[in-house]
């Protein structure tokens, strides 16, 4: 509401304000979008592996899948088994980045993955899990539970989780904070690089940057939201998206389809979600894979992808325009409902 109040004059009708407040975020979605997308061509068309896109992990000198296997979805089949079939079946066909939780699930979701990782598979992907500790004490307690539950002794990649209060950033980087347990794990060889995650607002993704610059620290990797809606409200493409590549951050996009809201707009088709996340400049785009008929679908929007033209964006920025201008279809932005440290804050520590 605050955006619209400084943009708009009070006195225009609320119907003139959303048509007016919904053609500038258009414009300005468009234009972003299409200068990410016509800059790095060559970058997307990155390498192959069994037939998925490998592209650069910021600037960590690491290779991921363009797709990668997000960790909540692992942990809801009702037979482990079916699980672990379609991890390896993913790694088997060159996906190679695996998303996870401490707090996915109740913990199933990495104990189901530290199973399917067995028998040589582990040594074969890109691991990377997150923690929700804030405290030294809690952070590293969880840092070791999950490196038992996944059977490993290192984690490629530890993210601090729900970055979403303004005051996540202070707590870690406070005397006795979560972010001395991650650089005594990494010290420690439990982990290989930091980074961390949100969902709710782009200011607070800015502030945790800044925080940590203050600290004299560069986080390896973001995650964030990166879709097609995005761009038309709170947008992370716009704020955070441009310090990353220049800061050379790995970037992780997530909730492509809105988990799954964007797709009940009927504006875009699941390929069209994902090829629009692939066409930013992002290292790998993580998705819920919860059956070997999503799997085939993510494999499927991997092999199509090509880089889109500046009128392809905008072609399709134009549909999703009206339907995001109020974030109703990225209810992870403006509800509680997917803020699992509100639900549970003794998670934080």
């Amino acid at each position: 509401m605050r955006m619209i109040v400084d943009e708009t004059s009070r006195s225009d009708p609320p119907k003139q304000i959303e048509a007016t407040v919904s053609r500038r975020s258009f414009l300005k979605s468009a234009a972003a979008a299409a200068v990410f997308g016509a800059a790095s061509p060559h970058t997307l068309m990155a390498e192959t592996k069994e037939g998925m896109p490998q592209r650069a992990l910021g600037r960590t000198g690491e290779k991921v899948s363009a797709i990668g296997l997000g960790g909540y979805h692992i942990g809801k089949q009702a037979d482990e088994a079916e699980s672990i079939t379609i991890i390896r079946s993913a790694i088997d066909r060159g996906l190679t980045f695996m998303d996870n939780c401490w707090d996915y699930n109740g913990g199933a979701s990495e104990i189901r993955m530290g199973r399917a990782l067995r028998d040589g598979y582990r040594q074969r992907v890109f691991l990377m899990t997150k923690i929700d500790g804030r405290t030294r004490e809690t952070a590293a307690r969880q840092i070791d539970e999950s490196l038992k539950r996944l059977h490993t002794d290192r984690i490629d990649l530890m993210q601090f989780h729900e970055i979403i209060r303004l005051e996540d950033p202070d707590r870690i980087f406070a005397s006795g904070g979560a972010i001395e347990a991650m650089v005594e794990a990494k010290r420690a060889g439990k982990i290989r690089y930091i980074g961390f995650t949100g969902h709710k607002d782009p200011f607070v993704h800015l502030r945790m940057l800044e925080i940590a610059a203050a600290n004299k620290f560069r986080f390896d990797a973001v995650q964030m939201p990166l879709n097609v809606m995005d761009g038309h409200f709170r947008s992370f493409e716009h704020q955070v998206l441009p310090r990353l590549v220049a800061d050379e951050i790995g970037v992780l996009g997530m909730k492509s389809m809105g988990d799954p809201f964007i797709l009940e707009s009927k504006t875009v088709t699941p390929i069209e979600c994902l090829h629009y996340a692939l066409n930013l400049p992002t290292s790998t785009v993580i998705t819920g894979i919860d059956s070997l008929k999503i799997l085939d679908q993510a494999f499927e929007a991997a092999k199509t992808f090509k880089p889109m033209s500046k009128e392809a964006v905008t072609r399709l920025l134009a549909r999703t325009v009206a339907a995001a201008a109020t974030g109703r279809f990225e209810l992870f932005k403006t509800g509680n409902r997917y803020d699992g440290t509100a639900h549970n804050p003794q998670w934080l520590g």
